[in-house]
């Protein structure tokens, strides 16, 4: 081989799927908006790609590295790592919808396997079927998750016409909002906090005294978590574990569907408590109904706050990786 051959081949290879197409950098600024181009965003930015192309291309993953400023490979690596997101090669079309079975323990007692291949067997193939572990909702097992509306009690018949009437958004549950959480004392015990009438020592005591503990698995007593965390070096900030994945396990996101300012409000007291200067909430993306209407509260709260020195709150959206709900890995991710 000649040596001008070579190195046609050579720069070919360096640049072979590296090239930033025009157009999918044009959608990814869209797509991004006026958001500040951080990596600790990184996987918010590719629920947004997902969310918009139901996949994620090539071409996407370089316009964003490109966006960014980081590696392809590191985009790539990121992307592939969570079950929620579909990598692609160009050229491949995207599914209509996108069909999650449950097959934890209890859904598998209540019939997921056959739900599973009669899915497979009846639905279009334009629509992708796919067996998940645990979505959170064993009570109404076997469950089906069409895009992000969760079928309870599924069978081939209702998920079927689940997509054909094209209905994939989760439903908002019933819950206590802003007005009626104030209306019966709500954010009253943040303020006093804020105000001095109470003290941080103390409210740790009465946390100790209570022997609450946390429901993760390790039964950590809550009182003595703060106090160590008021204790390290600043900065400091609360990062809160949504990601309940084992199976019969989601007490977090029955609570939250229906009493979500009472955690907000107990996460605000714990970021005056230890005097951290942020909240990270990391929500695991099938609970799509809370993640609706934890937004929909926390713009409420941050527009018209209940109290004054509002600690600034952020909501982190999980993408479907059990081993982020383990402590190092959901700091990670």
């Amino acid at each position: 081989m000649n040596v001008t051959k070579a190195k046609k081949i050579k720069a070919a290879g360096q640049f072979r799927g590296r090239r930033i197409d025009p157009d999918a950098l044009a959608e990814i600024r869209e797509l991004l908006g006026d958001r500040p181009r951080r990596r600790d965003l990184l996987i918010e930015f590719l629920h947004l790609i997902q969310d918009k192309y139901r996949q994620i291309s090539a071409a996407h993953i370089t316009a964003l590295a490109s966006e960014l400023k980081l590696a392809t490979t590191e985009i790539y690596e990121t992307a592939t790592f969570y079950h929620h997101f579909e990598v692609v090669r160009e050229g491949t079309e995207a599914p209509q919808v996108i069909v999650r079975v449950c097959e934890s323990l209890t859904c598998e007692m209540f019939g997921a396997r056959q739900l599973l291949e009669a899915l497979r067997s009846d639905l279009d193939g334009n629509v992708k079927v796919q067996a998940v572990p645990c979505v959170g909702r064993c009570h109404d097992a076997p469950v089906a998750v069409v895009g992000t509306n969760p079928i309870g009690h599924a069978s081939a018949d209702s998920v079927a016409r689940t997509v054909a009437a094209k209905d994939t958004g989760a439903p908002l549950p019933e819950y206590i909002g802003l007005k009626a959480y104030r209306e019966n004392g709500g954010y009253e015990l943040l303020n006093a906090c804020l105000e001095g009438k109470r003290k941080a020592e103390s409210v740790i005591k009465t946390l100790k005294d209570s022997n609450l503990r946390g429901l993760g698995g390790a039964g950590f007593p809550a009182g003595v978590k703060w106090e160590i965390l008021r204790k390290q070096q600043k900065p400091r900030v609360i990062a809160v574990n949504i990601d309940e994945g084992e199976p019969g396990t989601f007490k977090d996101r029955y609570y939250l569907e229906l009493d979500p300012h009472r955690f907000l409000e107990g996460a605000l007291i714990a970021a005056w408590a230890i005097e951290a200067d942020a909240i990270y909430i990391y929500l695991r993306d099938e609970y799509a109904a809370c993640r609706k209407l934890l937004r929909n509260e926390i713009t409420k709260i941050q527009s018209d706050p209940p109290v004054r020195d509002l600690t600034p709150m952020h909501l982190r959206r999980g993408a479907g990786a059990y081993i982020c709900g383990e402590e190092a890995a959901m700091i990670e991710s």
